[in-house]
């Protein structure tokens, strides 16, 4: 099989160039061998798969994509148009919504990350206070959407203090709505709230401030259930945490999909290392300045 091309996103100012953001990664894959091919984000986004993958040629066999969040019906679409061109995501569509969205990967990791819950975006508060009840009844927690939630609205539209205060979670869940507007993913989240080992030594969780501290997180990038760079995450890109990866190794590979990251963080009590995320691979963000030359040589020797 002929080494995977990588797709990377055009730049929308300039459509024969790479998007910025992934100049670097198009270098190091030329520079290591391998070849890359552009494809339209904004096109994806829009529905017209077919024009955002003109640019890849006819016949370019299996691929990676590095890029930008595609929801999951865009990149069913994009699957589909590349196929068209002969050309074979190594990610398929299925297996992208299961490490993408919270509900595809969570029963896998259930256990080894926060306790969660989902329910539609519409939910009225007598749905909102069954699914509370599910993680519990009370204690604190917080609300995001399948892939992300608005943590630098903290307290507006992210923390919920005690989930027993129903007109609290009921007005937090409807503000993370109302802001996450059309880019809102699947449906609502409610995840148990857990202190983590904070980048500052002091206490990651609510304060006085409009975010909690910082926790530090590393992010994991695997490989055909191999860990091939473990570096920072994107929000605390001067901390390199080393987690534990004993048991993480083992749920990934369970999970199936090829190519993920998880994100991960100490519990500030001292009992290890938990899952705060999992994700596709491909639309994983890389750190400025992070090394990524073996992440880069696993892609396209696979």
């Amino acid at each position: 099989m002929p080494a995977p091309t990588i797709l990377l996103p055009q730049d929308p100012l300039n459509p024969r160039r790479v998007d910025p953001h992934f100049s670097y990664e198009a270098q190091l894959v030329r520079g290591l061998g391998g070849e890359t091919a552009l494809v339209d984000h904004d096109a994806l986004l829009a529905g017209a798969a077919a024009e955002a993958v003109r640019q890849v040629p006819i016949g370019t066999g299996p691929a990676w994509y590095r890029g930008w969040m595609l929801p999951v019906a865009a990149y069913a679409g994009f699957v589909r148009a590349l196929a068209e061109r002969g050309c074979q995501l190594l990610t398929s569509a299925a297996a992208y919504a299961t490490a993408h969205e919270l509900p595809g990967w969570y029963s896998t990791f259930e256990g080894a990350t926060p306790d969660s819950v989902w329910l539609p975006a519409a939910a009225d508060p007598e749905e909102l206070a069954r699914a509370a009840a599910r993680l519990g009844g009370q204690g604190p927690a917080i609300v995001k959407d399948y892939v992300k939630s608005r943590k630098h609205e903290w307290h507006e539209a992210c923390y919920i203090p005690d989930l027993a205060d129903l007109p609290a979670l009921t007005r937090v869940v409807a503000r993370f709505v109302e802001l996450q507007g059309e880019f809102l993913a699947g449906g609502v989240v409610l995840r148990r709230f857990h202190a983590f080992a904070p980048a500052d030594g002091g206490v990651a969780g609510p304060n006085t401030a409009d975010r909690p501290v910082r926790a530090a997180e590393a992010r994991v990038w695997w490989v055909d259930g191999e860990p091939v760079l473990t570096g920072p995450h994107p929000d605390t890109p001067e901390l390199l945490p080393a987690p534990d990866l004993t048991v993480v190794r083992s749920l990934v590979r369970s999970l199936g999909c090829r190519f993920v990251t998880t994100d991960l963080a100490r519990l500030a009590d001292g009992g290890g290392w938990m899952v705060v995320e999992v994700g596709d691979g491909q639309v994983s963000d890389l750190p400025r300045g992070t090394e990524v030359s073996g992440l880069i040589s696993s892609l396209i020797s696979t």
